[in-house]
């Protein structure tokens, strides 16, 4: 895994490059919101690669970066940009006319999905728009009863970077009043709190489903149930894959 997030951050980080000269920028104009590298010894990386097995019948409501988001709504990206690899079709994308279109039915072995996020949309003025995508309703009906199979690598800003928008504007580019510059943790809480909002507006759906599912959070089984200090490696899942808390640390302290 740790061969297939340097190749994939690489990947990212030349599209993020590409964006930029599209939009008569430097192509290393967004290089001061991303990681060093490499990146310096006992420093988590911001960026995060999921590995996830998606099925109809396992999916239980719960969305997944890669898989897509049940339902008609979808969920927007939040960083920089997302490469998505998979074994066979299954996202959709809503174009800017609000149609929802196959995006990964023509990508060939070795072929990934790029979606822009909202961290980019704020840093580009707007002129990169956030992507809004869901697993494909045939997906989720269970027509394609495989499963499948991806691999999403999340090119995420630093917590305390600042999303500016002035190389957009010297390039000549028209920046709209709302584009202020704003830290990256800032802009981050924001989003949170929107689908918090969201999510309360929606009868409670959230609320509900936790309910149903009853799982701990993310937070207590990476913490000592004594102490509550987190876990630099603790075992989640009965296979034997584990997840450190060391990570979910820098999240918290962003």
């Amino acid at each position: 895994m740790a061969d297939i997030f340097r190749c994939m951050g690489k990947a990212a980080r030349v599209a993020l490059c590409a964006i930029a000269r599209h939009l008569r920028l430097q192509s290393d104009v967004f290089n001061h919101l991303l990681d060093d590298t490499p990146l310096p010894a006992n420093e988590v990386s911001s960026s995060v690669l999921v590995a996830s097995y998606s099925h109809m019948s396992l999916q239980n409501g719960k969305g997944a970066i890669g898989g897509g988001k049940p339902g008609t709504a979808g969920e927007v990206e939040k960083g920089l940009l997302t490469l998505i690899s998979s074994d066979g079709p299954g996202l959709q994308v809503c174009d800017p006319n609000g149609r929802w279109y196959q995006a990964d039915a023509g990508l060939a072995p070795g072929d990934m999905l790029l979606i822009t996020g909202k961290a980019l949309s704020h840093a580009t003025a707007g002129l990169r728009p956030a992507a809004t995508y869901r697993a494909a309703p045939e997906y989720l009906s269970g027509i394609n009863n495989g499963g499948r199979t991806s691999l999403a690598f999340r090119l995420m800003p630093q917590g305390n970077a600042i999303l500016d928008c002035s190389p957009v504007a010297a390039a000549g580019h028209v920046i709209p009043q709302s584009y202020v510059p704003i830290s990256v943790s800032q802009f981050m809480d924001e989003l949170s709190a929107e689908e918090d909002v969201v999510c309360n507006r929606s009868d409670n759906t959230c609320v509900a489903r936790n309910n149903l599912n009853k799982q701990p959070s993310l937070r207590s089984v990476l913490s000592d149930p004594l102490s509550g200090a987190f876990l630099e490696d603790a075992v989640v899942v009965s296979c034997g894959h584990s997840f450190g808390g060391l990570m979910l640390k820098r999240v918290l302290d962003m």
